[in-house]
This record gives structure tokens, C-alpha cells and sequence, in this order.
């Protein structure tokens, strides 16, 4: 299986950089994801519950960063077994290129190949689980790391938000004016 596409995230190449390589941003983002736990700088540690069709299961797997050039680009070598459920293993190819100061241009290709009774269900359904999956990463990612601008002009910069990855990532990519300055 084959998926390719680009999105266009409100903010900065370096923000969304940081925020695709950040634990808790990405289990925020990924559908199903239970847990994201980071091994070393180039290793993840991950559980997500998925279904394809009839199958669900719950899996357990690894992602490797490969031939990082920070902040433009990365390979993502990933692997998962769901038990009796079957397996995925695969590659992914991510770019990010600056439209903009503020605005990011990021490019993926992924090949996957999927094993057990997952594969049974047949490509067609498999691929569309895929779409829709990654379609909900971006959606989620975006809310998560470029929420709207809040329209009351409330800055919101208290302690207890600075911990929220989506209120921190907002004000990372943001330019300094003089209703957030102070």
C-alpha cells in the first residue's frame, strides 16, 4: 500500500519540526494511539488500537527516525504486530518546506505492507483505513499544534496552559505584538 499527500500547517518549518517530533503531540494526533514513548532521540515506543473492518486489535510497535536533516526532513521506518491480528511494517518519507514565515509545507509518502488477518480483509479496505487515518492525523495535528487565534484577544498564558502541547505550540510559532507582549 501506498499513501502520499502534502498539508499546509500554520506555522513555522522549525515548530512543526519540533511538534512531529514531540511524544505527546503525537499521541494526541495519532487515531487510537494509547501510549508514545520516546527511546532514545531516533527511536519510538508506541500502543495504538485500530480496526480494519471486521479486525480490531490493539498493537504495540516501534518507530525509527532515519536520515534526519533537521528541520527539512526525515524517514520513518516503523513496524507493529497486533498479535493474532496481524502485523504492519513499513516506510515513510517526510518533508517540510516554508511557504512562508508562518506558514509550512509539509510532504509524506508511506509504504506499508500489512500481514495476518488484516490482509484478509482485503487492499481496498485496507487503503481506505489508511486515508482516514492519516486524514484524521492531520486534522488532529493541526488543531493540536495551530488552533484558530483566540478571537476575545485573551493572551491565556498561564501556567496551567503552558503544559497543553496545543496552547504551547500556538504561541511558539506566533510573532510577537503588543497584545502578547507583557
Amino acid at each position: 500500500m501506498e499513501i502520499m499527500g502534502e498539508q499546509l500547517i500554520a506555522l513555522p518549518q522549525q515548530a512543526v519540526w519540533e511538534a512531529l517530533n514531540d511524544p505527546e503531540v503525537l499521541k494526541l494526533c495519532i487515531p487510537g494511539c494509547e501510549s508514545v514513548a520516546r527511546v532514545s532521540d531516533a527511536e519510538y515506543e508506541m500502543a495504538m488500537v485500530a480496526a480494519v473492518g471486521p479486525v480490531k486489535a490493539k498493537f504495540k510497535g516501534k518507530l525509527l527516525i532515519v536520515d534526519p536533516v533537521p528541520p527539512e526532513s526525515y524517514a520513518i521506518v516503523f513496524e507493529g504486530s497486533g498479535g493474532v491480528a496481524g502485523f504492519g511494517k513499513g516506510r515513510a518519507e517526510v518533508s517540510l518546506t516554508m511557504e512562508s514565515d508562518e506558514v509550512t509545507l509539509l510532504s509524506y509518502k508511506a509504504n506499508a505492507t500489512v500481514g495476518g488477518k488484516i490482509a484478509q480483509v482485503g487492499s481496498r479496505l485496507i487503503d481506505g483505513v489508511a486515508r482516514k487515518m492519516t486524514d484524521n492525523f492531520f486534522d488532529r495535528f493541526n488543531q493540536v499544534v495551530a488552533p484558530p487565534d483566540d478571537t476575545d484577544g485573551d493572551a491565556g498564558e498561564d501556567e496551567a496552559d503552558t503544559d497543553k502541547p496545543a496552547r504551547r505550540w500556538a504561541w511558539f510559532g506566533r510573532k510577537k505584538t503588543a497584545a502578547n507582549e507583557g
